[in-house]
């Protein structure tokens, strides 16, 4: 038994990318966060607008409902990007691990830059970065450096996650 997996970090980080190729690997269910987002919140992030925390929490309610259902194990590519949307979600899965897709701005705006046609503009990827809140060493999660092939990221992850009751700590 795994607990769900929330594969977190700013936009270009590589979470989708990341988080398919984890739950492929663990052959457990994959969602993407941004699946959950209401056509209002597309449209004000498309517009350059950054979300505030009203247009998140129904989001964060919808990706914690998902969490919970597959509470015995599942992947989620979702931002995270403050502890208190963490807190949200586990709320929702009280054993959920976060990964912390990290990278530098220049890293991560090379990667944004080569994704033509996604709803989060570069213009916000600054926005991005000052509303990051690293995980806090109380949470239940890893930190891993996007700065190397997927294959590798995923490597790291899974010799990292904890595998059921067990192992409750990274």
């Amino acid at each position: 038994m795994r607990s769900p997996v929330v594969v977190m970090g700013v936009s270009g980080s590589g979470k989708s990318t990341v988080g398919a190729a984890l739950a492929q690997r663990l052959r457990v269910p994959f969602a993407d966060a941004d699946d959950f987002h209401s056509p209002e919140n597309i449209a004000k992030m498309s517009s350059g607008q950054p979300l505030d925390d009203d247009d998140r929490r129904p989001w964060l309610e919808a990706i914690g409902t998902w969490l919970a259902e597959h509470a015995d194990g599942g992947v989620m590519s979702c931002s995270a990007l403050k502890r208190a949307y963490r807190d949200l979600l586990r709320e929702h899965v009280p054993t959920v691990t976060f990964a912390h897709l990290d990278g530098t701005l220049g890293v991560i705006a090379r990667r944004q830059a080569s994704r033509p046609g996604h709803f989060m503009p570069t213009a916000l990827l600054q926005s991005q970065f000052d509303t990051l809140e690293p995980l806090a060493a109380a949470e239940r999660g890893l930190t891993v450096d996007v700065d190397q092939s997927v294959d590798d990221i995923v490597d790291e992850l899974v010799g990292a996650l904890p595998v059921g009751e067990e192992n409750r700590s990274c």
